[in-house]
């Protein structure tokens, strides 16, 4: 079994031994990585199901959305990531498909899942707006989850701080003394995943609010993009693994960030300027869509 490593944070007086594999079946190695993200999976398909009736949203199509987005976030991320590092993947591509150590990138998913949710609601002729509000909802409940894998895989942390509860292990001190020698490698770091977490679980208790509220269409998903995107590109700037526009020093998950914030911001402003509303599912369509019927 992979040997794991001494995390402290020393302001605080604490220290643990994190390992990356949460437990073997056999010969296969179970991480804490993949194991998360399938408990924030399950965890966001029961909260869906159980509030698709109160929220008149088909309980039928809870489930057929989970199975488009799970391969459509995986893939999405995963080719987010492999494209933005393929300087590494191009020289090794048998480890494209290796998830076992991370290497997956947010926006790629989302990107993919939006993608791929607008072409199965225009096939079966759902409301893309409907579905898109009521399900954006638990993304951010699955990266406050899934950014904890990063925290056992000593990964996403950020340059080097004197708060009291700055992180440090032999993982981060190796990683800083080869990738980043300017900085002091043994001082402790930003433990960035926290940061996101902390603020992924508050996004989504806001839009829990927002979605209940809200009459105008989008306005739930548009929240999100410039709520996560906000948080995004300030914790972003304290990375120290950040993917780059070759090889400039635009950030590229600021970049995208910056891009979400106006843009959903400025569809807002409109939209309320203009009065859009909700129209919800039509009655046949939402009777359709409840027991499975209609599906071709």
């Amino acid at each position: 079994m992979t040997n794991g490593v001494e995390v402290s944070f020393p302001g605080l007086g604490w220290t643990f031994n994190v390992n990356p594999v949460a437990f073997r079946i056999g010969g296969i190695e179970v991480y804490w990585y993949g194991l998360l993200i399938a408990l924030a999976l399950v965890l966001s398909v029961i909260l869906a199901v159980k509030q698709a009736k109160s929220l008149k949203f088909p309980e039928g199509l809870v489930y057929d959305t989970i199975l488009l987005i799970i391969p459509c976030a995986i893939i999405g991320a995963r080719l987010y990531f492999v494209a933005c590092n393929w300087d590494y993947y191009g020289q090794n591509p048998k480890e494209i498909i290796n998830l076992r150590n991370g290497g997956l990138a947010i926006y790629g998913g989302v990107i993919l899942v939006f993608l791929g949710a607008l072409v199965m609601c225009h096939i079966r002729k759902i409301p893309f707006r409907e579905l898109a509000d009521y399900c954006i909802v638990y993304l951010p409940l699955g990266q406050a989850i899934g950014r904890w894998g990063n925290f056992f895989n000593q990964e996403c942390f950020g340059t080097t701080t004197n708060l009291p509860w700055g992180m440090t292990s032999s993982t981060v001190q190796s990683y800083l003394e080869v990738s980043c020698p300017t900085l002091v490698s043994t001082m402790p770091v930003h433990p960035t995943f926290l940061y996101e977490s902390l603020a992924d679980l508050a996004i989504f208790f806001i839009l829990l609010y927002i979605r209940k509220h809200s009459k105008i269409p989008f306005e739930t998903s548009c929240a999100y993009f410039a709520l996560y995107g906000t948080a995004r590109f300030f914790i972003e700037g304290m990375r120290t693994d950040s993917l780059y526009i070759g090889h400039t020093s635009i950030r590229i998950s600021q970049l995208l960030s910056l891009i979400f914030v106006i843009a959903a911001l400025l569809y807002i402003a409109y939209a309320r300027t203009r009065r859009f509303e909700k129209k919800g599912f039509p009655k046949k369509l939402y009777a359709e869509a409840s027991t499975g019927e209609g599906k071709k």
